[in-house]
C-alpha cells in the first residue's frame, strides 16, 4: 500500500496556495518579532497578536484547499504550532495557580523554552516551504 503521504507531496497546488502560506508564515514572523522586540513576550505576541490571529483564521479558511496537496503539511504544522503552544501557555498558568503564584518563580523557564519553538517552528516550516517541500511531524 503506498504511502498518503509521499502521493500528496506530489500533487503541486496553485502558485497562488504557495505565496499564500507564505504570508501566512510573515504573519507568524510579524508576531514574533513584535514580541523579540517590543515589551510583551515571544509566546504572548505569538498567541495573541493579530497577526497571527489571523493566520490561523486563515489556515482554517484556506486549509481546504490544500487538501491533497503536499501544502496540507504546511496548513496542518501552522495550525498545530498555534494550538499546542496555547496548550503548554494554559498548562503554565494552570501550575501557577495551582502553587498560589510561587510556582512563577519557576514558570518563566517553560514559557521561554515555548517561545523558541515557536521560533523553531515558523523558521523550519516556512525554510522548507522555500524549498518546496512538506512537513511531517
Amino acid at each position: 500500500m503506498p504511502d498518503e503521504r509521499v502521493s500528496a507531496a506530489r500533487v503541486e497546488p496553485r502558485h497562488s496556495l504557495t505565496v499564500f502560506t507564505h504570508v501566512i508564515y510573515g504573519l507568524h514572523a510579524v508576531s514574533l518579532v513584535t514580541g523579540i522586540v517590543g515589551a510583551v513576550t515571544v509566546v504572548a505576541a505569538f498567541l495573541t497578536g493579530w497577526p497571527s490571529i489571523i493566520a490561523v483564521i486563515l489556515n482554517y479558511v484556506k486549509r481546504g484547499e490544500a487538501r491533497g496537496t503536499w501544502l496540507d503539511s504546511h496548513f496542518r504544522w501552522q495550525i498545530r504550532t498555534f494550538w499546542f503552544g496555547l496548550l503548554w501557555v494554559v498548562v503554565c498558568g494552570l501550575f501557577v495557580v495551582i502553587t498560589l503564584g510561587v510556582g512563577m518563580l519557576i514558570a518563566w523557564l517553560p514559557l521561554a523554552v515555548v517561545g523558541l519553538w515557536f521560533i523553531y517552528r515558523v523558521a523550519r516550516g516556512w525554510l522548507a516551504l522555500m524549498d518546496h517541500r512538506p512537513m511531517y511531524t
